[in-house]
């Protein structure tokens, strides 16, 4: 894998944050790495910041890597995955999408004979700190361990059918908006009480770091935890059940299957 070269079409946050986890990781120097874009000012930054090659020439990027991930618009997909099939069904590169919304039968149909994976990861990958989900194709499976070992370095990976994609989206993806709203909306409850903002940012921060990790790393569930800290006539008690009688639980379970909804929608 170290002597490998990878290519990310599409410079955006998902496609820098990607940039930025493989160079933080070690998993590959920042000579290896090439990301290109229509506009190349738009990804000077990530030249400046980690050294990675930059350019607005995508076929030039391919031919010089033995993997390429793809993280474009789905608007622009399409058009994009026609002016580098030629490149791609001729060398022998891995081709990455996280492109939200394209299956792996879309990218067949342009790409034909190409190993595909479909990845979806979070912005967290910038920190190596993603949930990534991924889903391969037939020849795309001959890559699992090398692809495997790419997002354990920036995270976490789970293995899963195409058909939970969606599904993994919404909570994996979608779902660091869901944790950064409830950080907001914790710490704009600290200010109301008496901290200060920065103070209530950092104590919403810490605890939801702190409760991840009671459950990553001790394998548990979150109600025996919730219950140690649920004393009867208790404070703790006292605020959940406030929060689930104004629908706290109810709210964000309908919100996770309302984004699984619209994906549906989108993919249909």
């Amino acid at each position: 894998m170290n002597s490998k070269n990878i290519t990310i079409i599409g410079g955006g946050n998902l496609g820098s944050s990607i940039a930025k986890g493989l160079v933080q990781s070690g998993l590959l120097k920042p000579e290896q790495i090439t990301v290109t874009n229509l506009e190349l000012h738009l990804i000077q930054h990530l030249k400046d910041e980690i050294g990675v090659n930059i350019t607005t020439n995508n076929l030039e990027a391919i031919n010089n890597s033995q993997i390429v991930i793809v993280a474009v618009k789905p608007t622009v997909a399409r058009i994009l995955l026609n002016e580098i099939k030629e490149p791609l069904q001729k060398g022998k590169q891995v081709l990455i999408s996280v492109i939200s919304g394209i299956k792996i039968q879309d990218l067949e149909d342009i790409l034909v004979d190409v190993p595909v994976i479909r990845a979806m990861p979070n912005t967290a990958i910038a920190i190596q700190e993603s949930m990534t989900a991924l889903s391969f194709n037939e020849k795309g499976l001959e890559h699992k361990d090398e692809v495997v070992e790419i997002f354990d370095q920036l995270g976490a990976t789970m293995i899963i059918p195409e058909s939970q994609m969606p599904a993994a989206t919404v909570l994996a993806s979608c779902g660091i908006a869901f944790a950064l709203r409830f950080m907001r909306a914790a710490s704009q409850g600290g200010i109301e009480i008496g901290l200060s903002s920065k103070q209530s940012l950092e104590v919403a921060a810490q605890i939801m770091k702190g409760a991840s990790k009671l459950i990553i790393e001790n394998g548990t569930h979150p109600e025996p935890e919730i219950d140690k800290v649920t004393t009867p006539l208790g404070v703790t008690i006292k605020s959940l059940n406030k929060m689930e009688h104004e629908g706290f639980s109810s709210s964000l379970v309908q919100g996770v299957v309302s984004g699984h909804k619209k994906i549906l929608e989108t993919e249909s």
